[in-house]
C-alpha cells in the first residue's frame, strides 16, 4: 500500500483546484432529454452482497469475541490454550457425557489437584479481541461443578504477555477487567457478569481460571459487547451496519456466494440450522478456510450466531429487500461438484456416485418452500410460528429467492427448472434469481443464458471479476441485450487491480472509477438490468482470503474503500426513470474516456447526472437539459477525484478519498461544469421550488 506524502497530497489538491479553472479547451457537449424519460429504475437497483468470506461474520459483523465458544468445531479446542505457568491444570478434556443439549453436545472439563491462579484456559478470539475503555461486555457461561471443592471461576480480560516489548507469549499481561463467578452447582447453570475494560486494546484475550481444587465443566463461554446495532442482545457490530445503512441499499443478498454450496453437500449452508436459540446452533467449517494457500485459515468456522433470522432482521433494519440464496442440490463445482439425486431413479444427469444417505432434490426444494413460510407465513403456520418465537411475528415480506449461487451446465438447469416449478406453483408472486455461471461470457455462459431465457427466468445472475479496463471497455454490454426477456442481476462484480483472486489486488481508485464508468451502462439499461451489487462486501485486515473488498475493518475500526463510495453515490442517487443522454458528436458512451448517464428523481423532481472523466486532465462539459422546465438556480455536486489512480483508503486514512460536496449555478437549461481529472461526479439539478 503506497505511503501518502505531503507532496502527493499537495499534487492532488492542485489537480482538484485546476478542475475549477475554466480552460481554453472547448467543452464537450452532452444532451440530456429531460422531456423524454425512459425506463423505470428498480427501486431496489443498487444493493449489497454479503458472504461469510474474509471473516465477515464471525470476527466481523457478528461481534462475539470468543472463538469456538461451545467446543463444537472439528478441533474441539480451536481458539483455546491451556495455561502452563504456576500450578497448571492436572488434566483437561472435551467430553460429551451429559451435555447441555443435543445439538451442543461437547463441553470442556477442567481438573486440578493443586489449584492456583494459572489453572485454566485462555481464548485468543478472532485475531485477538478488540475492547474499548469503559464499554460493557457481557461474559456468560454454562458451568457444572464436579467432585472436589472448586469455589469459583475467575474471569479476566487481559493483554497478552510481551517481555521487553517483544512478541506475545503465553504469559499473562496487564489485566483490563476481572470478575468472579461463584455459587456453582452440580447441574448445568448459566452465569453472567459484566466486564468494563480499563483501557482500549485491539488484541486482548480472555482468561478463565478455577479457584480451588477438583473438577469443573464449562460450555458456551461468550464475551459479547453491549454496544450492538439497535442494542440487541444478539446484535451486530454497529460501525459495520452503519456503513451499510448509510448507503440506503435496495436489497441484501445473503448468505453468499460459494458459502451456500459447500465443498460437499454435507458442508453446505442449511438455513434451518441457523435459527432458534443461538447456543443450540451447530457450527460448520467455512468453505474458504483452506481454499487459498496465500491465506491458509484452518481456524475459519461458522458459528451461525448470525443466521437467517438475523439476516432478515438486518435487511429490515437498513430498509433493504431480503434476497436469500439457497443451495440447488449442488456442491461447489470447483470442489467436489457433488449432486443431490433428483429422484431414486437414475436419469441422464443424475450423479454417478452419491452417498447412500444423500438427500434428494426434494429436500432442497422443501427447504425453499419452508423458507418462504418462515419469512412470510402467519404465526399459525409451523415455520411462521418459529419466526414469531424469535421475536418477529410480522412478515419479513420476502419477494425474491436465489436458486443456486454460481452453478452452470445441464445439471444446474435441470435442477433449477424443478425448483422453479415447485416454488411458482405454491408462491407464484415470488421472483427467482437464476445463475449464468461464474464467467460473463463463453460457451457455458451463452448456453445457460439462452436456456434460462427459454425457461422464462425472472432474473439471470451475471458475475464479472476483471481488470479495470474490462469495465471501461464493456460499458455498453447491455445496450444490445434483448428487451422483454429475463432481467439481469449484476450480482457480483469488482475490478481486479492485478488478477482474479490475486492476493496482490488492491482497492485502488483505478478500480473504483472503472466500476463507476461501467455502472453508467447498468443505469442506462435499467430496462434490462434490475439489480447490481459489488462483491465481496467485508474483509478483516488480519484475516482476509480474497481482495479487493468494499469495506475493511480490524477489531475496533472500519472504513469504506473508494469502491464503497462509488456504490454509495449510485445508491443515494438512483432516481426513478432513466433519461436519454447523447454524448459529444453522437459518440458512444465511453468515447475518449468520458462516461455518462442520467436519471430523474420523481419525489424531488431533480435531474441527476453521473459523469466519469477517466483522464489526467480537467474536462469542461456543456450539458443541455433538453425540455427541462422550472429548474432551480443552485445545484449540488458530489465528486470523487484524485490525480493518483493508485490512491487507496486505509485504517489510518479512512477518508483519504471520499466524496467532496459543492454547489454550482444553474442558468437556464444549459449547465456548464468542469470535471476534475480522474473523477466520478454526481450532479443534482433541482426542480424549481
Amino acid at each position: 500500500m503506497p505511503i501518502p506524502t505531503r507532496f502527493s497530497t499537495l499534487a492532488t489538491g492542485l489537480a482538484l483546484l485546476g478542475a475549477l479553472t475554466i480552460r481554453a479547451q472547448a467543452p464537450a457537449t452532452l444532451t440530456v432529454q429531460v422531456n423524454k424519460p425512459g425506463a423505470a429504475v428498480n427501486k431496489n437497483m443498487y444493493g449489497l452482497f454479503f458472504e461469510d468470506i474474509n471473516f465477515a461474520a464471525d470476527g466481523g459483523l457478528y461481534p462475539e469475541l470468543v472463538k469456538n465458544k461451545s467446543f463444537e468445531t472439528d478441533d474441539h479446542l480451536l481458539g483455546w490454550k491451556a495455561l502452563r505457568g504456576g500450578a497448571a491444570l492436572t488434566s483437561y478434556v472435551v467430553l460429551t457425557d451429559g451435555p447441555i443439549g443435543p445439538t451442543n453436545n461437547h463441553f470442556l472439563r477442567l481438573s486440578t489437584q493443586v489449584g492456583g491462579p494459572e489453572a485454566g484456559f485462555v481464548n485468543e478470539g478472532f485475531r485477538g479481541m478488540g475492547v474499548k475503555q469503559g464499554a460493557e461486555y457481557t461474559f456468560s457461561v454454562y458451568l457444572r461443578r464436579g467432585p472436589g471443592s472448586i469455589a469459583a471461576l475467575n474471569v479476566t480480560l487481559e493483554e497478552p504477555g510481551r517481555p521487553s516489548g517483544g512478541p506475545e507469549t503465553a504469559a499473562s499481561g496487564p489485566a483490563l477487567a476481572q470478575a468472579r463467578i461463584t455459587d456453582l452447582t452440580s447441574e448445568w447453570k448459566k452465569y453472567s457478569v459484566v466486564l468494563r475494560p480499563s483501557a482500549t486494546f485491539a488484541k486482548a484475550r480472555l482468561k478463565l481460571t478455577v479457584e480451588g481444587t477438583g473438577t469443573l465443566d464449562l460450555d458456551v463461554a461468550s464475551l459479547y459487547p453491549k454496544d450492538t446495532w439497535k442494542g440487541r442482545e444478539n446484535g451486530l457490530r454497529p460501525d459495520l451496519v452503519q456503513l451499510l445503512a448509510d448507503m440506503k441499499p435496495g436489497f441484501l443478498r445473503f448468505p453468499g456466494g460459494c458459502i451456500v454450496e459447500g465443498r460437499t453437500l454435507a458442508q453446505r449452508y442449511q438455513w434451518k440450522e441457523t435459527i432458534g436459540a443461538v447456543a443450540a446452533r451447530p457450527s460448520l467449517i467455512n468453505r474458504w478456510n483452506t481454499e487459498f494457500l496465500h491465506k491458509f485459515t484452518p481456524d475459519y468456522y461458522q458459528s451461525f450466531g448470525l443466521g437467517f433470522f438475523e439476516y432478515f432482521q438486518l435487511a429490515e433494519d437498513i430498509g433493504a429487500a431480503p434476497l436469500p440464496i439457497l443451495n440447488v442440490g449442488m456442491a461447489c463445482q470447483y470442489n467436489s461438484a457433488e449432486l443431490a439425486p433428483i429422484s431414486a431413479a437414475k436419469g441422464p444427469n443424475a450423479p454417478v456416485a452419491a452417498a447412500d444417505d444423500a438427500p434428494t432434490l426434494d429436500t432442497f426444494i422443501q427447504d425453499a418452500l419452508d423458507l418462504v413460510e418462515f419469512a412470510n407465513g402467519p404465526v399459525s403456520s409451523p415455520w411462521g410460528a418459529k419466526r414469531a418465537a424469535m421475536g418477529h411475528p410480522a412478515s419479513f415480506n420476502l419477494q425474491m429467492i436465489g436458486v443456486g449461487n454460481e452453478q452452470w451446465g445441464p445439471q444446474y438447469l435441470e435442477r433449477y427448472e424443478l425448483f422453479a416449478k415447485a416454488l411458482k406453483a405454491k408462491y407464484p408472486a415470488i421472483e427467482l434469481v437464476s445463475s449464468a455461471g461464474p464467467s460473463p461470457d463463453g460457451p457455458l455462459f451463452d448456453t445457460d443464458s439462452k436456456a434460462l431465457t427459454q425457461l422464462k427466468a425472472d432474473y439471470i445472475d451475471e458475475h464479472y471479476y476483471a481488470k479495470p479496463e474490462w469495465f471501461r471497455t464493456n460499458v455498453g454490454r447491455y445496450d444490445g441485450y434483448a428487451r422483454g426477456g429475463p432481467k439481469i442481476f449484476a450480482g457480483e462484480y469488482a475490478a481486479q487491480s492485478v488478477a482474479i483472486a490475486s492476493p496482490d489486488n488492491r482497492n485502488t481508485w483505478d478500480c473504483a472509477i472503472s466500476e463507476a464508468a461501467f455502472m453508467t451502462g447498468l443505469e442506462r439499461n435499467a430496462d434490462v438490468v434490475g439489480m447490481a451489487s459489488y462483491a465481496p462486501l467485508f474483509a478483516n485486515v488480519d484475516a482476509w482470503q480474497w481482495t479487493p473488498d468494499m469495506i475493511w475493518f480490524d477489531n475496533l475500526n472500519s472504513y469504506g474503500s473508494p469502491s464503497y463510495y462509488v456504490q454509495k453515490l449510485y445508491a443515494l442517487n438512483k432516481g426513478t426513470r432513466v433519461l436519454p443522454v447523447t454524448m459529444p458528436a453522437g459518440a458512444k458512451n465511453g468515447t475518449d474516456n468520458l462516461f455518462a448517464s442520467a436519471v430523474v428523481d420523481a419525489p424531488t423532481g431533480d435531474v441527476v447526472l453521473k459523469l466519469v472523466n477517466y483522464s489526467g486532465s480537467p474536462r469542461p462539459v456543456s450539458i443541455s437539459l433538453a425540455g427541462a422546465k422550472k429548474l432551480g438556480k443552485t445545484g449540488r455536486a458530489q465528486v470523487l477525484a484524485t490525480a493518483d489512480l493508485q490512491t487507496q483508503n486505509s485504517l489510518k486514512e479512512p477518508k483519504k478519498l471520499a466524496p467532496q460536496e459543492s454547489t454550482f449555478t444553474v442558468k437556464g437549461s444549459t449547465l456548464n461544469y468542469t470535471l476534475a481529472p480522474n473523477s466520478f461526479t454526481v450532479l443534482r439539478v433541482p426542480a424549481q421550488k
